[in-house]
């Protein structure tokens, strides 16, 4: 018999596109060789020139996806996206007490807290914004936001790596035990240097910056990579060490689909 991969839940909305959300997240889990589950927070209408819509999904039913997967299957690294609304992350962060998945428990516990689209406009009502602070980031092993995430959550701008610093201790006061800065919208910087810290390290890992368009499910596939790498038993250092290589690859590989932005591609692994 084959011996059975280490497990992996993403909580996140389901792009019809394919690119981000809960697609993105499985096939980024499977490119890095663990087992992928889902707890589906909401269905979009979406491809490559934009969300169209989307339906949330009942709480109650996000909750009990958790629920089936972890009582059954077992969890060894977790991660939420697009949550949609304070009701849902509510129900989800009780729901991850109940079933032993965050910092306080055995189950690492990443927060990649989608709440800014492409063009930095905020996806969440600020009730959701203050439940991503109060609910989800005292429960993180690892907070990923990007620039415009930053902004919205603690009002902090970042135009340099002086103020990826200060955004990092911003960060960390909500409670998460480690933040993860990303840097990739910081434009001027010939590189794409992304900051993690625990409010003692101050770790600065640093990319070529890719000149190319099509960059879309690029968050949801380094905080997807580094669940993985999390659910392999590797500590956050080295885990979000291997995602920032991972995703890197994956933006050099990125391909042209449909009108307008393409997805980031881990199909090179395939080769």
């Amino acid at each position: 018999m084959s011996v059975t991969p280490k497990t992996a839940l993403t909580i996140a909305g389901s792009d019809s596109g394919g690119g981000a959300g809960i697609q993105a997240d499985l096939r980024t889990f499977f490119a890095c060789g663990v087992h992928g589950m889902t707890a589906i927070t909401a269905v979009t209408v979406q491809n490559s020139v934009g969300v169209q819509g989307f339906t949330e999904i009942p709480p109650d039913v996000v909750s009990a996806q958790i629920k089936a997967v972890a009582g059954d299957m077992g969890v060894d690294a977790a991660k939420t996206g697009m949550l949609a609304t304070a009701e849902i992350i509510t129900a989800v962060a009780k729901t991850l007490d109940e079933v032993h998945i965050g910092r306080n428990a055995d189950v690492p516990f990443v927060v990649d807290p989608v709440a800014a689209s492409m063009h930095g406009d905020a996806l969440l009502r600020e009730e959701a914004l203050e439940a991503i602070r109060t609910e989800l980031f005292p429960r993180a092993t690892l907070v990923t936001p990007n620039l415009d995430e930053v902004r919205l959550l603690t009002g902090v701008e970042v135009t340099d790596r002086a103020s990826q610093r200060d955004a990092a201790r911003a960060l960390l006061a909500l409670g998460p035990m480690w933040v993860l800065v990303k840097g990739g919208h910081l434009y001027d910087d010939p590189e794409c240097v992304d900051l993690l810290s625990d409010g003692v390290q101050f770790i600065e890992l640093s990319a070529r910056r890719i000149d190319t368009p099509h960059t879309h499910g690029g968050g949801d596939t380094l905080a997807s990579s580094i669940t993985a790498f999390l659910a392999k038993g590797l500590g956050v250092p080295d885990a979000v060490d291997e995602g920032k290589r991972f995703i890197e690859r994956c933006v050099a590989e990125a391909y042209p689909l449909g009108e307008g932005v393409g997805p980031v591609s881990p199909f090179w692994r395939l080769a």
